[in-house]
């Protein structure tokens, strides 16, 4: 729910910094073709949590790049719908995190379950795989992106 919620930020964000920022053209396609890989692949069930966490990680350095790049347009960090988005997105962004971490939390749980008596018995009668967790490779993504105007 709360990447659905960043996916549908990104493109108001976006809006709002084109008419500022018509020379940086390349910098919001980039956002906006990275914020369509990830939708992509939350939208497909064969993709699991390695595939999300790599898409999400692409969208985070897109984002990233975009917030540094809208520092040197002084018009910009003062519009009110910028600033609104921004608080939004950072928000949505604490809330991720925090979801990530209840769910590599539960998928902990569960594979430590799946190895204990007598549930290791009774996961050889069915079909109880272990679960992957949702991992971001570069400690610098774990970080929510800064956003400061």
């Amino acid at each position: 729910m709360q990447l659905k919620r960043r996916h549908d930020l990104i493109p108001n964000l976006v809006e709002t910094a084109k008419g500022y920022m018509k020379h940086e053209k390349e910098t919001l396609e980039r956002v906006i073709q990275a914020r369509n890989a990830a939708v992509a692949v939350q939208a497909d069930p064969t993709k699991g949590p390695a595939a999300l966490g790599a898409a999400e990680n692409m969208l985070t350095g897109a984002l990233r790049q975009f917030f540094a790049l809208s520092e040197s347009y002084p018009d910009l960090k003062a519009n009110q719908n910028m600033l609104k988005l921004q608080e939004e997105l950072t928000s949505t962004e604490n809330r991720i995190a925090f979801s990530r971490q209840h769910y590599n939390d539960s998928v902990r749980r569960y594979n430590t379950k799946l190895e204990q008596v007598p549930t290791n018995v009774v996961k050889n009668f069915g079909d109880f795989p272990p679960m992957e967790f949702f991992e971001l490779e570069d400690a610098a993504q774990r970080e929510v992106p800064k956003v400061s105007f």
